[in-house]
């Protein structure tokens, strides 16, 4: 029996990488203005931009494969890097490492978006989630489009189930 951590590791890396790009290209043929960050230390992959009240407003988006759950965490190594050694630590993603998470979710040839703003993953206290029960939030760019805004946010989120209702 061989070891196959190693090739599914890469293929890990590879899937990553091109959500990055898919949901890049999804974006910018609906917003023009996005565009991947080549910044290795970044806590978020991609940058769109919007015009929002005369002001360039920037959405700052962690991209994750979503296959059953979308996960909240950063900073840490799957696959073939599982085990390394530095000084970055996991840590929950969260409005002051990024606006929204963009769970990729493949479906037979195309591909739908799941956009969960931190402000919500903040709420729901978690590290990560079924996309079964986000799916209100599968290709909703109102959310994404507001994702920064914590009273729409935790008004969809409860009008949608994600969430009961805050005391």
């Amino acid at each position: 029996m061989t070891d196959n951590s190693g090739i599914r590791g890469k293929q890990s890396a590879v899937t990553g990488f091109a959500h990055e790009h898919i949901a890049v290209g999804i974006l910018m043929k609906k917003y023009g203005d996005v565009s991947l960050v080549n910044l290795p230390l970044s806590t978020y992959d991609l940058i769109i931009v919007r015009e929002k009240n005369g002001f360039d407003d920037f959405i700052r988006a962690q991209v994750k494969t979503a296959t059953k759950r979308v996960s909240f965490t950063g900073g840490s190594r799957g696959g073939i890097d599982r085990t390394y050694f530095s000084d970055v630590k996991t840590y929950r993603q969260s409005p002051d490492t990024s606006d929204v998470i963009i769970g990729v979710h493949p479906n037979g040839t195309s591909f739908d978006l799941f956009f969960i703003p931190t402000i919500l993953i903040e709420i729901l206290d978690q590290d990560s989630i079924s996309i079964n029960r986000i799916n209100p939030l599968k290709n909703n760019y109102d959310m994404l489009e507001n994702c920064k805004d914590k009273g729409y946010v935790l008004t969809k989120a409860i009008e949608f189930n994600i969430v009961r209702e805050q005391k």
